[in-house]
C-alpha cells in the first residue's frame, strides 16, 4: 500500500458557530479521524492516504482549541456538546449523511459520545486506545482526585493557567519529553506517570526513543507555539460538565465498532476495555503490541491495516 505523508492542505469549514480546519483525502464512504492532545489533525498523517488508498474518504479537522481552527476564551465552549456538535456540523456543511469516526486518546471520548447524542449521524465508531466507558457514579474529577491525587495531570489542569503557562515555557521540549516510543509499562513509575504534565516536562526525562522526526516535530511546535495550549487543556476543564450533560445518554451504543488496544499505553491500558461488549454489543477488538500511547503515530502501518480491513469488511 503506498502511502505519501505529504499532508494535504486544509479547508476552512463553518460548523457549529465555529471554523474548523479540514484535512482531506480520497472518495468514498466517509471516516473522521478525531485527534486528542496535545496534537492535531496532522497526527493522524499516516491513516489519509492508507484510507484514501483503500477507497475512503478520509477526513480530520483541526479540532476546537487547536491549529488552524478556531479557539473561543470561554471554557464552557469546549464542553462534550460542542465538541460532538463540530463534528456533526461538520458533516453537515461537507454534504455528508453519515460516516464511520474514529477517535483517539481525547478523541475517542468525542466520538464514542458523538455515538450516543447523534446516532442518527454515525455508521461505525473506532476507539484507538481510548475505550466506551461505563458512566462513573460520582463525578470524574472528584473520583480521580481521591484514587490519584491532586497532582495527577488531569486534576492539575483544573488550576486556570498554571500547566497553560509553564508548557509553553518550552514548546519543543513538551513533543520531546511527551512524544515517544519503544515505552514498557514496566519503564514507568506509575507514580510519577501520573503526575502533573507540566513537572513531567520540566524535569525533562525522557523515556524510550524519539518518535517524530525533526520535520514532523516541528509541525506540532510551530502549531501550538502559535496557539498556546489552553483550548486543548479546556477540554479537560469540563469533565464533570460534560459528566452532567450526559446524565440522561443512552448506555448501549449498538453499531458495528472496532476498540484497538496498544499494550503498553499506561494512560489507557488495554484493562480498561475489558466488560465494553456489555455496552457495545457489536465491537471487535484488536491488541497491537510493543506499542504506547501513540498508536496511529507509533505503529501506523499496523493500524491502518486494522482500519482497512475492518472498514472494508463492514462499509465496502
Amino acid at each position: 500500500m503506498s502511502e505519501s505523508l505529504e499532508f494535504p492542505k486544509p479547508r476552512l469549514v463553518r460548523a457549529n458557530g465555529i471554523q474548523l480546519a479540514v484535512y482531506e483525502q480520497g472518495a468514498g464512504v466517509p471516516v473522521v479521524f478525531s485527534h486528542g492532545f496535545p496534537e492535531l489533525a496532522y497526527s493522524w498523517r499516516h491513516q489519509l492516504p492508507a484510507l484514501a488508498a483503500a477507497g475512503f474518504r478520509a477526513i480530520a479537522p483541526d479540532q476546537r482549541g487547536y491549529g488552524a481552527s478556531d479557539r473561543p476564551e470561554a471554557v464552557e465552549a469546549y464542553d462534550i456538546a460542542q465538541l460532538t456538535g463540530d463534528l456533526v456540523s461538520m458533516l453537515d456543511s461537507l454534504g455528508i449523511d453519515k460516516a464511520v469516526f474514529c477517535g483517539h486518546d481525547w478523541g475517542g471520548m468525542v466520538i464514542w459520545t458523538l455515538g450516543q447524542l447523534h446516532p442518527s449521524r454515525v455508521l461505525g465508531l473506532i476507539g484507538v486506545n481510548t475505550p466506551f466507558m461505563a458512566r462513573s457514579a460520582v463525578p470524574p474529577l472528584q473520583m480521580l482526585e481521591q484514587m490519584m491525587g491532586p497532582e495527577h495531570y488531569i486534576v492539575h489542569f483544573q488550576k486556570r493557567g498554571d500547566a497553560d503557562a509553564r508548557l509553553m515555557k518550552d514548546v519543543t521540549r513538551v513533543f520531546d519529553v511527551l512524544m515517544r516510543k519503544g515505552i514498557k509499562l514496566s519503564d514507568i513509575d506509575m507514580t510519577q506517570g501520573i503526575r502533573n504534565m507540566a513537572t513531567m516536562v520540566e524535569d525533562g526525562r525522557k523515556l524510550g526513543r524519539p518518535m517524530l522526526t525533526d520535520s514532523e516535530r516541528d509541525v506540532f511546535v510551530r502549531g501550538f507555539r502559535r496557539t498556546g495550549f489552553t483550548g486543548g487543556i479546556n477540554w479537560y476543564r469540563n469533565l464533570d460538565r460534560n459528566w452532567r450533560l450526559t446524565a440522561d445518554a443512552p448506555q448501549v451504543l449498538d453499531v458495528p465498532a472496532l476498540m484497538v488496544m496498544s499494550e503498553d499505553d499506561f494512560a489507557l491500558p488495554p484493562a480498561m476495555a475489558e466488560g465494553m461488549e456489555a455496552r457495545v454489543p457489536k465491537v471487535e477488538k484488536v491488541l497491537i503490541r510493543d506499542c504506547g500511547h501513540w498508536t496511529q503515530q507509533e505503529k501506523p502501518a499496523e493500524l491502518n491495516r486494522i482500519l482497512v480491513d475492518w472498514l472494508r469488511r463492514h462499509f465496502a
